[in-house]
């Protein structure tokens, strides 16, 4: 049984023990999330791209719906495809959380800091908040309390304000894996990257250091620590739809840990579970797709068609309002303009694709009059 003491202040005392079906999971974790096996294969390097883009905007999705956002997925991710202003305030801690998941990819070689911590703050809860002066800062007093969203019980109450900055400057230090005085943390040797990342998750929304945004932070920690730690396989994965999806089970983690004398291994239990389904969905989905491009294959080779326009078409079987734009192929594909504009024309001039003005200058793609018997007819 390992122990934690959070910069011995008063009743931050923790402990924890890793159990044998984490070991092995741990271990399959660091095989194909961190390690090489399948590094070339598991997902194909074509559509690496594609797929970082999708996940990143299913982990915006899901994590600020976890906090309340009240808006579709679909609705969600056209916004965020054609870099739409957000119009109201769901879409609005949508694109926060969108944006702020690019910020930590973009700065996950660094260490965290007090501020860093306060910068992912601010830019997760911008223009969200009752009180706009609480984005970017620690909480000034005691006032905040963790509610039960259903029966609005009190279910958690924060470590004093006057003791922030000794716990703020102990989880960075946890986090960076600095050295610390002995006497604040009895946790010494080694922790397992994805252990120690479920911790930091945990201790960011048990000390809550800000008045909004802990839930939506510690999950944006979670990601920051496991990528500075080389799972490069977490970026193509979204923790927050398994959390989504298993919302009680989530809380009741958080809740099972601190009434049983603050028994971190029910944390880091179900954080671990959750990373395997996650882990599991990407799997399945990977292989949905190239299924589905295998059956794609005479489709493409008989029209002459490259394998962006296949994937254009192909969601426009699934998804018939779904339309395109330049901008949209662009980002998508990682291509140039020219590119994008050609692989458009292209479908409209077989007939798949017919074009329409959005706004006074905007034109985007939509599917065709003809575009299912079209489509049956090419196959």
């Amino acid at each position: 049984m390992k122990e934690l003491r959070l910069a011995n202040v008063p009743d931050c005392r923790f402990h924890y023990q890793v159990t044998e079906p984490t070991v092995e999971k741990l271990h399959r974790f660091d095989l194909y999330m961190g390690g090489i096996l399948q590094a070339d294969t598991l997902i194909p390097a074509d559509d690496k791209n594609r797929y970082l883009v999708s996940s990143i905007m299913e982990e915006a999705i899901a994590s600020s719906q976890l906090e309340g956002a009240a808006t579709t997925r679909e609705v969600a991710k056209d916004m965020l495809r054609k870099k739409r202003k957000p119009r109201n305030q769901s879409e609005r801690m949508i694109y926060n959380n969108y944006q702020t998941i690019q910020f930590i990819l973009t700065h996950k070689s660094e260490n965290l800091t007090p501020e860093m911590l306060c910068q992912i703050q601010e830019r997760m809860t911008l223009n969200t908040l009752a009180n706009p002066e609480h984005a970017g800062r620690f909480r000034l007093n005691d006032e905040v309390r963790v509610e039960d969203f259903t029966t609005g019980e009190v279910v958690h109450i924060p470590p004093p304000q006057k003791h922030l900055t000794a716990l703020m400057e102990w989880y960075c230090a946890f986090a960076n894996e600095e050295p610390m005085n002995p006497k604040a943390s009895a946790a010494r040797g080694f922790v397992h990257p994805i252990v120690r990342a479920s911790i930091l998750h945990f201790l960011l929304g048990y000390i809550h250091p800000f008045a909004d945004g802990n839930g939506r932070t510690a999950r944006a920690v979670f990601y920051w620590y496991l990528l500075r730690k080389g799972y490069w396989l977490l970026e193509y994965m979204s923790i927050s739809r398994i959390i989504h999806q298993s919302a009680a089970q989530y809380a009741k983690a958080y809740l099972f840990t601190e009434y049983d004398s603050n028994d971190l291994t029910y944390f880091i239990n179900y954080q671990v579970k959750t990373l395997d389904l996650a882990f599991t969905s990407l799997q399945q989905y990977i292989e949905r797709k190239v299924a589905e491009k295998k059956q794609l294959r005479d489709f493409r080779h008989l029209v002459g068609l490259n394998m962006r326009q296949v994937s254009m078409v192909q969601e426009l079987v699934g998804e018939p309002q779904a339309d395109w734009t330049i901008q949209e192929v662009q980002d998508r594909f990682d291509v140039t303009y020219q590119t994008a504009r050609t692989d458009l024309m292209k479908l409209a001039d077989l007939g798949l694709l017919e074009s329409r003005r959005v706004g006074k200058a905007k034109l985007a793609y939509v599917r065709a009059a003809g575009f299912d018997e079209l489509v049956a007819k090419l196959r």
